[in-house]
């Protein structure tokens, strides 16, 4: 019980650091100037369903992926849920298109990168905790 309520927490904590990363990034025209339609925002309507996403996507956590460094488990982790968002979250339920490629062509690489910065987050949270 411990270790689940571990990884939500430290999976919330990615995904509030996630929408941080994805405001500034719309913020400062990151994402614009990349020509890729994705908007960060501060409000409690975009964020809440982020980070309890975040939180339940902390759960691969508790997968048995070895890795050498906290940068390539990581990596591998936020493999998964990128992959969900592009291919089915985007496609089916967003009509974004496959991959999202309707919100730009850079789109792929964002999402992955904005993931990465979640799993990263909740990597290094549980490493402290």
């Amino acid at each position: 019980m411990r270790n689940t309520l571990t990884v939500f927490g430290a999976g919330c904590l990615g995904g509030l650091v996630m929408c941080v990363v994805m405001w500034l990034f719309s913020y400062y025209g990151i994402t614009q100037s990349l020509n890729v339609r994705l908007a960060g925002s501060l409000s409690p309507h975009w964020m809440y369903p982020r980070i309890v996403w975040g939180g339940l996507w902390g759960f691969l956590f508790l997968l048995p992926i070895y890795a050498s460094s906290i940068f390539a488990r990581s990596f591998v982790i936020a493999l998964i849920p990128t992959l969900i968002t592009l291919f089915v979250f985007f496609p089916f339920y967003e009509g974004k298109g496959v991959a999202g490629l309707s919100l730009g062509i850079l789109t792929p690489f964002l999402v992955f990168f904005f993931f990465w910065v979640w799993s990263l987050t909740a990597a290094i949270s549980l490493r402290v905790s």
